[in-house]
């Protein structure tokens, strides 16, 4: 799919850009939140490839640093570290998730931070959703042509995560500020 910048002056158009972590393989995802809803921009997978731990770390900042460039988003979002069985694999994920986190901090970004179990049941409904769910239900979400790679599914699985917390948060942030009040379960 082809991407154009938002015009200037939209007020109210927000990118989000997410970011699903791996050593081998990072996914991202990039969505369009606007007074017209929610939109595809970009997903895909930044691979590293058979490097060192050092040069793989590169790979993954500077391709994260590359999609901040080029989308400029608002707002990032990045899947949680899970404790492993293998506590190798744990530290090699983190040093992976380490290197995109930076990546979107000094792109100016603030990093929001999800666990598998909240993406899942945020796109799903389920948390314990599998891959093949994820998927489908993030093809259906944005209306796409064809279902994303895991990773790429993840990411904007992350990225759906986000809009729809932020937007509750904003909303229950309003209730908060509205002149009225529930007492007893009637307005007062």
């Amino acid at each position: 799919m082809q991407w154009s910048p938002p015009e200037s002056g939209i007020s109210g158009t927000e990118i989000i850009l997410g970011i699903d972590p791996g050593l081998r393989r990072t996914g991202f995802g990039v969505i369009e939140k606007s007074a017209a809803g929610c939109r595809y921009l970009a997903s895909g997978v930044i691979r590293t490839g058979q490097g060192g731990v050092p040069e793989r770390l590169g790979i993954i900042h500077r391709g994260i640093s590359e999609l901040v460039t080029q989308y400029s988003p608002t707002e990032s979002a990045i899947e949680k570290v899970f404790v492993n069985v293998n506590p190798q694999s744990t530290l090699l994920l983190g040093q992976a998730r380490g290197a995109a986190i930076a990546a979107l901090v000094l792109g100016g970004l603030a990093v929001h931070e999800y666990t598998a179990l909240q993406l899942k049941k945020s796109v799903t409904g389920h948390g314990h959703a599998d891959k093949t769910q994820v998927q489908a239900m993030v093809m259906r979400l944005l209306s796409l042509p064809a279902e994303p790679s895991e990773d790429a599914a993840d990411a904007l699985a992350c990225a759906l995560c986000h809009l729809n917390h932020r937007t509750l948060a904003n909303r229950l942030d309003a209730g908060r500020k509205s002149p009225l009040r529930l007492r007893a379960g009637r307005l007062v």
